[in-house]
């Protein structure tokens, strides 16, 4: 039990890995759309950042819908500076393993994404994700925008109601403004899209979240 509080509690940033001041970039474009991981994006796209659990299947869960841009893995919400994968699973940098999402607003809206976040991982879980646990696999949103972080915090609320009514647990997940993100190794970025029968411990709570209980 000792070690799996030390697991799921946060680091200090007094207490945080050093880094580095190298940053680790994307080597090629995305395997799945062929677009660009890195900006600078085009004009008038939307950046979203969001942790649930494991990035592979996280960002698989993204980069499937009709209006996103591209997708990349990284981390972010911590301390360490271009953090290593190693790091970042020691538990002493702080950050969630976190998907950058680019996306065409006209094409597909926040509201939707945010819904495809909710169902697409079980939120109610704090540090952890199934068998998956650590801080690094906590629920975060990471706002870009101030209509971000109130429809974000809207989507919560009425999501946790939901999953009352379902008799399960309240939304655990972390909502704050984005910091910096740092792009995870290139082995990462679409992991399965390259590796088919990888691992994905990715799961929902069965409760829908649609979008007009928060998008009004």
């Amino acid at each position: 039990m000792f070690g799996l509080h030390k697991k799921t509690e946060m680091v200090t940033e007094a207490d945080a890995m050093p880094g580095r001041t190298t940053p680790i970039l994307p080597t090629r474009p995305h395997l799945v759309l062929g677009t660009s991981m890195i900006p600078p994006f085009a004009h008038g796209l939307e950046v979203s950042y969001v942790a649930m659990g494991c990035f592979w299947g996280a960002e698989r869960a993204f980069w499937t819908l009709p209006g996103v841009v591209t997708t990349a893995v990284g981390y972010a919400g911590g301390f360490t500076e271009n953090p290593t994968y190693e790091e970042v699973c020691s538990g002493r940098t702080g950050h969630a393993e976190v998907v950058l999402i680019v996306s065409d607003p006209s094409a597909i809206s926040y509201a939707t994404l945010l819904s495809a976040f909710f169902e697409n991982h079980d939120p109610t879980q704090g540090m952890r994700q199934g068998n998956d646990i650590g801080t690094q696999y906590r629920s975060a949103i990471y706002a870009t925008s101030d209509e971000q972080l109130a429809m974000a915090t809207k989507a919560a609320a009425a999501f946790t109601d939901r999953l009352s009514f379902a008799g399960l647990s309240a939304v655990t997940t972390e909502i704050a403004p984005a910091g910096t993100f740092y792009y995870a190794e290139d082995y990462h970025q679409q992991y399965l899209a390259a590796n088919p029968n990888g691992y994905c411990g990715l799961g929902g709570t069965g409760v829908s979240c649609p979008i007009g209980v928060f998008a009004e």
